[in-house]
C-alpha cells in the first residue's frame, strides 16, 4: 500500500512517455484515418441528404405538375362530354324535325293521292251513271242516241248535279 501513496517516479515518467508515444502513434495510424473516414462518411451523408431533398423537391414539383395536368385533362374531358351531349341533342332535334317533315310530306302526298283517287272514282261513277242513264233513256225512248247528243245531255246532267251539290253545301 505504501507504493500507492508514494509512487515510483521513474515508472510514472515512463508510463507518461509511453502514453504520449501511444497517442502519437494512434493519431497517425488510427485516429487520422478514422477521423478522415468519419468526415468522408459525414460528407457522403450530407450529399445523400441534399440529393434526397432535391429528389423530394423534384418529386413534389412533378406531382404538382401531374396534378395540374390531371385537372386540365379532367376539365377538358368535361368540356368534351358537354360538347358531345350538346351535339347529340342538336342531332336528335334535327333528326326529329326531319322525321316530322318527312311524315308531314307523306301525309300530304297520301291526302293528295286520296283526293285524286276520289276524283277519279267520282268521274268513273259519273260516267257509269251517265252510261246507265243513257242506256235507260234509250230503252225508254227505244231509240239510240248518237255520241254528240249523248255528250251534250251528259254535260248538262253534270252541270245540274254540281249546281244541286253546291246549293246543298
Amino acid at each position: 500500500m505504501d507504493k500507492l501513496i508514494f509512487p515510483d517516479t521513474g515508472l510514472m515518467f515512463w508510463t507518461v512517455v509511453t502514453f504520449f508515444l501511444l497517442m502519437v502513434i494512434l493519431k497517425k495510424a488510427a485516429w487520422g484515418p478514422l477521423l478522415a473516414a468519419i468526415e468522408a462518411r459525414e460528407g457522403r451523408i450530407k450529399a445523400d441528404r441534399e440529393g434526397a431533398e432535391k429528389a423530394r423537391a423534384e418529386a413534389e414539383r412533378i406531382q404538382k405538375e401531374l396534378e395540374a395536368r390531371m385537372s386540365d385533362a379532367h376539365s377538358k374531358s368535361k368540356e368534351l362530354l358537354a360538347a358531345a351531349a350538346k351535339d347529340g341533342e342538336a342531332l336528335r332535334a334535327r333528326l326529329k324535325a326531319e322525321a316530322e317533315a318527312d311524315a308531314q310530306a307523306i301525309k300530304e302526298k297520301t291526302a293528295a293521292e286520296l283526293i285524286a283517287e276520289k276524283n277519279r272514282l267520282v268521274a268513273d261513277l259519273r260516267k257509269d251513271v251517265a252510261s246507265l242513264s243513257v242506256l235507260a233513256a234509250e230503252k225508254l225512248l227505244r231509240k239510240s242516241v248518237d255520241d254528240g247528243v249523248q255528250k251534250t245531255v251528259l254535260d248538262g246532267f253534270f252541270k245540274d248535279l254540281e249546281t244541286s251539290k253546291a246549293s246543298k253545301n
